[in-house]
């Protein structure tokens, strides 16, 4: 196989510099931080209900993981959330505990302080808001920065703006993979030397009538409306789809010389990373695996490890039928006999697919597995499939140590990213 395309033949070695995770923070269908998040994903419990922001009553899937209980103005001015997209506000509020939790005061007002940050959509909904609000005559009552604040790249800037990141500032919109890419391009930004500490994560909150009926269209969504929390059920023989959610994860990322400096806590080190293309179909992903199988081989190649380090794998896993059969596939591909000793589970058993979000949650669980020793479970397994018989820790989280954890986003349109995290050891 090729080299990965970050290292050029002939250029020779890059700079390594080692980068490590500061801090955290979360907003999700089970917990309003990461603590409560990663409590809430240990003990299994699921964020999938009935949808209840707008009336789902007449679409074949009626269920979503979706965020309770979000108050903006404990992050910000009731005034200014009140135009801010909600994708925006979560990405605020949980850089702002991530900042926090990893004793940054702020605004950071440093050239060195970059932003690389996720999302497949953006703020779509200010856009159908107001289209409905702006027919004829009514032209004025639409909010002047509607078509602004709806932006896919206002994430990223609403944390450069308030937290005084004034280095590079990068939004990736890959779809499902959005969000792993984003802390993918935020090692690199600390690799490269153009910055010492990067905001990174993802973000997603399109839990709105045109998407669920889009899904709903294509038939790939759920329908266990009458048992909710027992709707996703990722790489068990009795899943019917994915259930749509929404939330946001932003980690803090340093490099270790600037971490050490300061004296900061660190939870884990970024080993690597990549991303690659099927190009193969808009939607459908390649049934010979050959993207994501380039993926897993580029990130652990950028990482300078072995198949055989790797304990644990956060699956992409979303309960499609064909979805996990072919990851299934991949990693049987990439590890050999391997793949039978590794530890796999799906975060989105239980938060459903947050999307642009969804790769960013999914590091973060992976920096916690590495930093307390625990995997959590992938729930609502109970029917085991004979095309993806791997061992998926099923609904009973397991304590195991864990020196490298991969993470895999395969997003729409052919995206794939993949992040390797390693247990720091100084």
């Amino acid at each position: 196989m090729r080299p990965y395309p970050g290292n050029r033949v002939g250029e020779g070695p890059r700079p390594r510099r080692r980068v490590v995770v500061t801090g955290l923070g979360a907003i999700t269908p089970v917990g309003l931080t990461a603590p409560e998040s990663w409590e809430a994903f240990v003990t299994g419990r699921s964020g999938v209900g009935p949808v209840t922001r707008f009336d789902a009553s007449s679409y074949p899937s009626r269920i979503a993981a979706e965020v309770k209980g979000f108050d903006p103005r404990r992050s910000m001015d009731g005034k200014e959330a009140k135009y801010m997209a909600r994708c925006s506000q979560f990405a605020v509020a949980a850089a702002q505990e991530a900042l926090q939790d990893a004793g940054l005061s702020w605004p950071l007002n440093d050239e060195r302080a970059a932003v690389a940050f996720g999302t497949g959509v953006g703020g779509f909904e200010l856009y159908k808001e107001g289209m409905n609000s702006s027919g004829e005559g009514n032209r004025l009552r639409v909010h002047p920065l509607t078509a602004i604040n709806g932006l896919a790249n206002m994430p990223a800037f609403h944390l450069s703006q308030r937290y005084g990141c004034q280095g590079p500032l990068h939004t990736v919109v890959t779809a499902c993979a959005a969000g792993t890419q984003a802390v993918g391009e935020a090692l690199e930004l600390i690799r490269r030397g153009h910055a010492d500490v990067v905001l990174t994560g993802g973000v997603e909150a399109l839990i709105i009538d045109l998407f669920l009926a889009s899904f709903c269209a294509m038939r790939i969504l759920s329908t266990r409306n009458d048992e909710p929390e027992r709707a996703s059920r990722p790489f068990d023989a009795g899943r019917d789809g994915f259930v749509i959610g929404e939330g946001c994860a932003v980690l803090v990322l340093e490099s270790l010389e600037h971490a050490q400096a300061r004296g900061a806590r660190i939870y884990a080190e970024l080993l690597g990373q990549s991303a690659s293309a099927d190009a193969y179909h808009i939607a459908a992903p390649d049934p010979e695996a050959d993207g994501a199988v380039r993926a897993m081989r580029w990130a652990l190649a950028d990482a300078g490890i072995e198949p055989t380090d790797v304990d644990y794998i956060n699956a992409h896993g979303t309960a499609t039928v064909l979805n996990d059969v072919v990851e299934t596939r991949a990693i049987k591909q990439v590890f050999g006999e391997h793949a039978y000793r590794l530890a796999i589970s799906s975060t989105k058993s239980m938060i459903g697919h947050c999307f642009g979000g969804a790769g960013a949650i999914e590091a973060l669980v992976c920096v916690y597995s590495a930093y307390y020793d625990v995997i959590h479970p992938t729930i609502n397994y109970e029917t085991p499939d004979p095309e993806c018989d791997l061992d998926v820790v099923p609904n009973v989280a397991r304590r195991v140590q864990v020196n490298v954890a991969m993470s895999n986003s395969f997003g729409l349109g052919g995206q794939n990213a993949c992040l390797v995290v390693g247990k720091y050891r100084g």
